[in-house]
């Protein structure tokens, strides 16, 4: 099957196994609402995407991954699908998208777009049927309808927590006024997690699969991949008090990488494939190791999986040095490229996570009342060098929209602005993800600093990030945008995503240095300076000064020529 804008794609259709372009791209991740808003309504859209594709280019990134934009009541920003082949009209329109795809093709930009399969909104059609039906019906089959325990089925099926909080069940109330069934949802009680042993489900997401592949995208990111399949029986399990939402530190969980949710993707695998142009799966799989996470991209399932082993690893050499080696290893044994990411929409961004003062699991958040908040300086310091290590590793490597910019997590957000249903779930005890998700700056002097021309912004930016703006940043060579431009041009120019790491040794412990290629990476991840070996510098996370490298601070070096 070949799809409608073939003819027109830009791109090689035909490539040799293990060289596909999604074995060694830089892919963008767009949060659509935060990007650009081209409407005025202080919500970024499409189209605001389409605006600022020529921004990419310069940029350097070799495709797009689209936070949701379908259409959606948007309880948690777009997560919560109400029907998965149309667009949002907060985000515009099909036509819209298309332009956007054409747009972005016709530069050699690829799109990837959010799948979200766990579960739907609760105003999806299928969901409202549910509600309307009795139970045993075959519409309540398609969700995790369950009778509850106690005398009068006034207890949950179990104890299962919410990844927001709170319980992850909740009571229907029958149109006659009684009570009745609970329904499982891992999130917000408006997202009714999906049945994937019901046959319904499954052939719904091949059609819609089906559907944006026919309009021409490059692949899918998929949302919860860990989950859909559930433990029989549903059994009780109570997490670790400090446990990360999503399950990333826990091995053996009955909602999280059951087995059977590999079925799923090989079904998958196969649609993909019937299409040209190496479409590609990434998989979001919060497992505790690499070599778990792997088994998400064996050869006839998905393509890449998010390492977040390595985005989870602290600033620490030995650490960093011990997960790039386990990531490359698990990768490889399953024919898989290895995938590298620092920052996205549900973590503290990586220029304040890296100085943060104390422990924050993932999806807890900080806010103004957080102990041990980042280090400012520090924190970009550090991430600046994070991001010079990691986009020198073999493989694909993932950027969030503002990292380029050096955005830091908004801490001081107030009260009445948060939106992300962690914060009201828990009562306030978590502030959630709305610090990382704050509408980016594209011009200092502007109305929300060039995000929307009302000056309109869905959360408040910090009057901080006028001096972070893209056209501040454009003109400086020293900035964390020249930085990452240099980089990507470079990481280009040597072939480094196909290329192979060797570890280079004779470094303190608290130094981690090694070769791809011709290029030499040297990070010192200590508190003192180090000479430097004689090389010419391609780019470096600080200046350099007499042969020195600083503290915090990563270099590429090549061989000087004899």
């Amino acid at each position: 099957m070949t799809s409608p804008d073939t003819a027109e794609r830009p791109f090689a259709l035909t490539s040799r196994p293990g060289a596909e372009w999604w074995c060694s791209a830089v892919i963008y991740q767009i949060y659509p609402r935060s990007f650009a808003d081209s409407s005025g309504d202080g919500i970024g859209d499409l189209p605001g995407v389409t605006a600022h594709l020529d921004d990419l280019v310069d940029l350097g990134v070799d495709a797009i991954w689209l936070s949701p934009f379908q259409r959606s009541p948007q309880k948690d920003a777009g997560y919560d699908v109400a029907d998965y082949c149309d667009v949002d009209p907060l985000f515009g329109t099909l036509a819209d998208f298309d332009v956007m795809l054409a747009e972005a093709h016709g530069r050699g930009i690829r799109i990837i777009v959010d799948l979200v399969p766990n579960h739907s909104s609760d105003q999806h059609e299928w969901f409202q049927a549910a509600l309307a039906a009795a139970p045993g019906s075959r519409e309540r089959a398609r969700y995790l309808f369950r009778d509850g325990k106690g005398t009068a089925g006034e207890l949950p099926p179990n104890n299962w927590e919410s990844v927001f909080g709170g319980p992850a069940w909740t009571r229907l109330v029958e149109a006659d006024g009684t009570l009745g069934q609970w329904y499982l949802h891992l999130f917000d009680a408006s997202q009714p997690d999906f049945d994937w042993s019901n046959e319904d489900v499954r052939e719904l997401f091949r059609g819609v699969l089906r559907f944006w592949l026919d309009r021409g995208v490059d692949g899918f990111r998929v949302d919860v991949a860990h989950g859909l399949i559930k433990a029989a029986g549903l059994p009780d399990y109570t997490p670790p008090v400090e446990a990360d939402s999503m399950g990333g530190d826990e091995p053996d969980v009955p909602y999280w990488g059951q087995p059977g949710v590999h079925d799923v993707y090989r079904d998958w695998h196969g649609i993909l494939a019937a299409y040209d142009g190496d479409r590609a799966l990434c998989a979001e799989a919060w497992r505790p190791t690499p070599d778990e996470t792997a088994l998400w991209v064996r050869s006839d399932e998905m393509h890449q999986a998010f390492n977040f082993p390595y985005l989870t690893t602290g600033w620490d050499a030995a650490e960093l040095r011990a997960v790039i080696d386990e990531s490359l290893r698990a990768f490889a044994a399953v024919g898989a490229p290895s995938t590298w990411v620092l920052s996205n929409h549900d973590v503290i961004r990586h220029a304040s996570r890296l100085a943060l003062t104390a422990e924050n699991p993932q999806g807890h958040g900080i806010g103004p009342d957080s102990v041990g908040k980042p280090i400012a300086d520090l924190g970009l310091r550090r991430a600046r060098a994070a991001t010079a290590v990691m986009l020198a590793l073999p493989g694909s490597a993932y950027i969030y929209q503002g990292e380029e910019l050096g955005l830091p997590e908004v801490v001081d957000l107030p009260d009445t602005a948060r939106q992300d249903p962690t914060w009201f779930r828990t009562a306030g005890e978590r502030y959630g993800r709305d610090g990382c998700r704050v509408p980016v700056p594209w011009s200092s002097s502007q109305p929300a600093y060039g995000f929307s021309a009302t000056g309109e912004s869905w959360l408040p930016q910090p009057s901080s990030w006028a001096r972070l703006a893209r056209d501040v940043q454009e003109s400086d060579p020293e900035s964390t945008l020249a930085l990452y431009r240099t980089l990507l041009a470079e990481r280009r120019s040597h072939a480094l995503g196909t290329g192979a790491l060797e570890w280079v040794d004779g470094f303190p412990d608290d130094v981690l240095a090694f070769r791809n290629g011709n290029v030499t990476v040297i990070a010192n991840l200590g508190d003192a300076s180090i000479p430097l070996p004689h090389g010419n510098v391609i780019a470096a996370s600080e200046p350099l000064v007499g042969g020195i490298l600083p503290a915090d601070t990563a270099v590429w070096l090549e061989a000087a020529q004899a």
